[in-house]
């Protein structure tokens, strides 16, 4: 491609850029951005807004009633192709509250950088923002579009985001999710399961345990009948898994229970095992004579499948080798908003941000040397798609 800088000259040149790199970091970390307080996220897309507006990107801040904004970057290409477009999807909400940074402070030690969501996903942004102004900065010449989104409500759903997300990725050739890679190998996440929750509602027949048994329908033993049929499901090989999370019902030992409920997580490989757990969801029926069940919920996300990601890996693999990196990918057992775009049919990478450990946890940190190899891999994708 012509003026695509070579992949090892742009390692070179965002080795150069990781005092920046960690500078930035620390601003975005240091900006509390829970998913539930509408002020600070708000607060922190301000902030990241102005420094992709500083770098000459055109920032476009979509507002919302309760969540933070999302905020639409667009990097237009110079070539004709200018219809053509990739999409690099993020997210900068996390799931710590404000305050947290008070007993959690950002630090560097060891060569890794710590603080609440540094790895899950704020560094992945910084990545971002760095491969596009080394492009810049080497004058590289872009022939699709780059689209920049980057949400607020990831961590809780992305129901605010969603269908902002689909409707961009869907002008996409390809998508480059920025959630963190797994592991210290930083593994991409070539495949993530579909993922939900389903409610299953028992309504029974209220009598007394003692006096009036044969009168009541116990609406605990109906439920723990359709849990054991729920538990038959599993199928650890085909990466099918129905947990029972949730129990509740009945009111006193003594009272043969009326109501009875349960909340299972449903996760799938593979979007024909998805269909087939919701149709056998809505299939089950009654046990016990009397016995009433509503089931409500199912899978929210459906898988993203390996076929969607593999050139995609195998051209990152191949970049990364002529930067004299090593890659490799894995199965994530949760869900992202690239299982959006990968519902839709579209090419989706995910899992190109940070490598570190620890996301929603008191020790999430980044490695830090790895900021520039990330980047540099980032920009080399975008000038080679």
């Amino acid at each position: 491609m012509p003026n695509a800088p070579h992949p090892e000259t742009l390692l070179k040149h965002l080795r150069g850029e990781l005092p920046a790199m960690l500078a930035t970091l620390a601003e975005f970390a240091r900006c509390e951005s829970p998913s539930t307080e509408k002020t600070a996220a708000d607060r922190c897309a301000r902030l990241i807004a102005g420094c992709w507006k500083r770098a000459g990107v055109p920032v476009q801040v979509i507002e919302q009633k309760h969540r933070g904004a999302h905020l639409r970057m667009i990097h237009a290409a110079e070539s004709a192709a200018r219809r053509a477009q990739l999409l690099v999807l993020g997210h900068y909400d996390t799931v710590y509250a404000t305050g947290t940074l008070d007993k959690m402070p950002f630090r560097i030690a060891g060569g890794k950088a710590f603080g609440p969501g540094v790895f899950d996903m704020k560094a992945g942004i910084v990545q971002a923002l760095y491969a596009l102004k080394g492009l810049e900065q080497l004058r590289a010449r872009l022939s699709k579009k780059i689209v920049f989104l980057w949400t607020s409500d990831e961590e809780i759903g992305s129901e605010s985001s969603r269908r902002l997300i689909e409707a961009e990725a869907k002008r996409s050739d390809a998508v480059f999710v920025l959630e963190p890679s797994l592991g210290p190998e930083g593994l991409f996440k070539t495949a993530r399961k579909g993922v939900g929750e389903a409610e299953i509602l028992v309504k029974g027949r209220a009598s007394h345990a003692g006096l009036a048994p044969e009168k009541g329908v116990n609406a605990i033993h109906e439920l723990a009948l359709q849990v054991a049929k729920t538990r038959e499901w599993n199928d650890r090989r085909r990466g099918i898994s129905v947990n029972a999370g949730i129990i509740e019902g009945g009111t006193r030992a003594n009272v043969i229970p009326e109501c009875a409920r349960t909340v299972v997580d449903l996760r799938a490989l593979y979007l024909a095992d998805m269909r087939m757990i919701e149709k056998r969801l809505r299939s089950l029926k009654p046990v016990l004579p009397g016995a009433k069940l509503e089931i409500r919920g199912g899978f929210n996300r459906a898988p993203l499948e390996r076929r969607l990601s593999a050139a995609l890996f195998g051209r990152a693999r191949s970049l990364a080798g002529r930067m004299g990196l090593e890659i490799g990918e894995c199965t994530a057992g949760g869900g992202s908003d690239g299982n959006l775009t990968a519902a839709l049919g579209i090419p989706t990478l995910d899992g190109f941000g940070a490598v570190g450990d620890g996301a929603h946890s008191a020790r999430e940190y980044v490695v830090v040397k790895t900021l520039p190899e990330r980047a540099a891999l980032l920009a080399a994708m975008l000038v080679n798609s």
